[in-house]
């Protein structure tokens, strides 16, 4: 009797229903709402694109995605920058390096909602221990997050303590892994410290740091747990980000279809800004 041979594709079956089920259904359920002015359950008529058309034309939009890039970059920038800075020193330590990196991982380890209730505490106008600290040497701590001129900053400095630490072992294991003869070369010929960070390291980290910018771009664009835990958006909307006014529009207001078409109009934007990285990357290939 012929056996027929078994093909190991159908060891990923499994693995593309859980990805359907927990992937591509929200995903498509999503689109149809955004087409609908389904009212948890009480109407759902389809209405074309008045969803689409309330969301961009309401003044509200545009606040919250300004509110969401002036985060996302501000994070980006410092998180990078400053996970690149530990990694620079922190490689050159000879003792007590393991035990540093392991002290800054640790946030990483810690759930968004838990972070923001702890530092909603901490940064506490009142009972705060930030504010009590600053009292002692004779400073008046404002509202940090009750504040418009300070909730925002407030919030960038919660997400840089919790996710520096994922820009700072990537750009570490970078750093470990570059080719020792270029540095050793440019020691011989005298370079600054400066120059071989300039000329060197940091050529050769492009194509890693890209990889953060991108990762971390993308996951401060979807920044909802931190805003929501501590501001809830306010003060004024100063704090309010898309997915913040998404939730809001769908579980206090009950319009869910609104809500459905501005996480679409907002997935497409990160969509966009992905495959222009990759068209970017590509053409930078093709060029060298």
């Amino acid at each position: 009797m012929r056996r027929t041979a078994f093909s190991p594709y159908w060891l990923l079956v499994p693995a593309l229903l859980m990805l359907a089920v927990n992937t591509f259904y929200p995903v498509i359920y999503s689109v149809y709402l955004s087409f609908t002015d389904w009212n948890w359950g009480k109407t759902s008529n389809f209405v074309g694109l008045t969803n689409f058309i309330n969301v961009l034309t309401k003044p509200q939009f545009r606040g919250a995605f300004f509110n969401t890039v002036i985060f996302s970059v501000s994070a980006v920038v410092v998180e990078t920058l400053l996970g690149l800075g530990l990694a620079l020193v922190i490689n050159r330590l000879s003792v007590g390096a393991g035990i540093i990196r392991t002290i800054l991982l640790m946030p990483l380890m810690v759930s968004g909602i838990a972070v923001s209730l702890v530092w909603k505490v901490l940064l506490d106008p009142t009972q705060g221990i930030i504010n009590y600290f600053l009292s002692q040497i004779g400073i008046a701590g404002p509202a940090w997050l009750g504040t418009v001129p300070t909730a925002m900053p407030s919030i960038i400095m919660i997400d840089t303590w919790w996710q520096t630490a994922f820009s700072f072992i990537i750009l570490s294991s970078a750093l470990k892994g570059l080719p020792a003869e270029p540095f050793e070369a440019a020691q011989l010929e005298g370079a600054s410290p400066w120059a071989t960070f300039r000329h060197i390291t940091l050529p050769m980290l492009k194509p890693v740091l890209i990889t953060v910018i991108i990762f971390r771009t993308v996951d401060t664009l979807k920044i909802f747990d931190i805003v929501f835990g501590t501001t809830g958006g306010g003060p004024l909307r100063a704090t309010e980000v898309v997915q913040t006014l998404a939730y809001q529009t769908a579980f206090k207001f009950h319009r869910f279809g609104e809500s459905a078409a501005l996480s679409v109009v907002f997935s497409v934007i990160i969509l966009v800004l992905c495959l222009a990285y990759l068209r970017l990357d590509t053409t930078e290939e093709d060029a060298s």
